[in-house]
């Protein structure tokens, strides 16, 4: 593939992968590349762009059955070699060369619509493309949250990477004071034209990256991207009772516009750590709680404390089996109105060593229950 992007590369799946084959690979190397994890490495943040955006289309059925009528009819194969006035390139609004039937993927309706996201947007029709107000990029980014954080609901902060319009430049590319001329590669129309097998496909100019105008001078700041990339930290009020894969969209928390539009989106994805003491089913706690043989067998009174942190007092009947489980009333995790019990769950711990007076006594008990040795 040439100029386009093969996602099942990219995600490393094969083009007949199930859909929980494929979510399943993204959320691993999501985890894999994620900036956060990998701060050392400066193509991590790159990397894991790619990742999402493969996903974005091919964990949508109706996305990824376009991608693939377009895969079949050959639309990346290659559209011939890039040369200024050359075969397989031509500025909008020249003859087609070559017998080929030009498509504008501006309208081809939804495959248009992914078309253009695949190759960093469509041009506009006719002239040059103005850039007027462009809404920012959606931003996804996977969290970890404590348990407690999760069950109880809480604020987090997070660390995050986006691309934002250079504010040195505003945009243009240009370095301040250059002049703007008609791009020599489009002719100003601000897209190319790349054709193979009997039709053609408009794509951004490359020089001019859709603008249809290039600067006598580059911005320093962005190199001539009109972008930058930026770090910044916000909080996250996460909901009581959250559990892994629990998602929040966060409007206009994402990249910001450019030329005076308004922000992307932020997409959050849980995922919650284990605790040292509870495990959840549902809406309900489970805690574990040792006893000894003689608590046990006798009986006896124990403390377990809540979520909140309340201590509860629950009374071991005598002869309590090992994986018991005990019931407290809505004392489990909150959700939507809803709310679960704290269930303490008992296990019995055996003394590894034992005194011989502890041992004759064990004997003695043993033989009272009718138990030989």
């Amino acid at each position: 593939m040439a100029q386009g992007k093969d996602y099942y590369a990219t995600l490393g799946v094969s083009a007949t992968a199930t859909a929980d084959e494929i979510k399943k690979q993204y959320r691993r190397l999501a985890k894999k590349h994620h900036p956060d994890a990998n701060r050392s490495d400066a193509k991590a943040a790159e990397r894991f762009k790619e990742i999402s955006e493969a996903y974005n289309v091919l964990g949508d059925a109706a996305k990824r059955n376009q991608y693939d009528e377009m895969r079949r009819l050959g639309a990346f194969g290659g559209f011939g070699t890039r040369s200024s006035g050359g075969a397989g390139t031509r500025a909008r609004g020249e003859p087609s060369a070559g017998g080929f039937e030009e498509f504008d993927i501006g309208g081809l309706g939804g495959l248009g619509d992914l078309f253009s996201s695949m190759f960093g947007g469509g041009g506009a029709r006719g002239g040059a493309r103005a850039r007027g107000p462009e809404r920012g990029q959606n931003i996804e980014a996977n969290v970890e949250i404590p348990f407690r954080t999760a069950a109880l609901g809480g604020v987090v902060p997070i660390s995050l990477e986006a691309n934002e319009e250079c504010a040195t430049c505003r945009g243009s590319g240009a370095a301040p004071g250059a002049k703007l001329s008609t791009c020599p590669e489009c002719k100003g129309h601000g897209t190319v034209s790349f054709g193979q097998g009997g039709f053609a496909v408009n794509r951004p100019c490359p020089m001019c990256l859709g603008r249809g105008q290039v600067p006598s001078e580059r911005c320093k700041t962005c190199g001539g991207a009109g972008e930058v990339r930026v770090k910044k930290t916000i909080k996250v009020n996460v909901p009581s009772g959250s559990d892994s894969g629990t998602t929040l969209r966060l409007s206009g928390q994402g990249g910001r516009g450019a030329a005076g539009g308004p922000a992307g989106d932020l997409y959050i994805t849980f995922t919650v750590l284990s605790d040292r003491f509870y495990k959840r089913e549902g809406l309900d706690l489970i805690a574990t709680v040792p006893l000894n043989i003689a608590q046990a067998t006798l009986g006896s009174k124990v403390s377990v404390r809540t979520l909140e942190g309340k201590k509860v007092t629950l009374k071991i009947p005598s002869g309590t089996a090992a994986a018991k489980r005990f019931r407290v009333r809505e004392q489990g995790i909150e959700h939507n109105g809803a709310r679960g019990d704290l269930i303490v769950e008992v296990t019995i711990v055996v003394p590894e060593t034992l005194t011989p007076e502890q041992e004759k006594l064990m004997q003695e008990f043993a033989a009272a229950g009718g138990l030989k040795y």
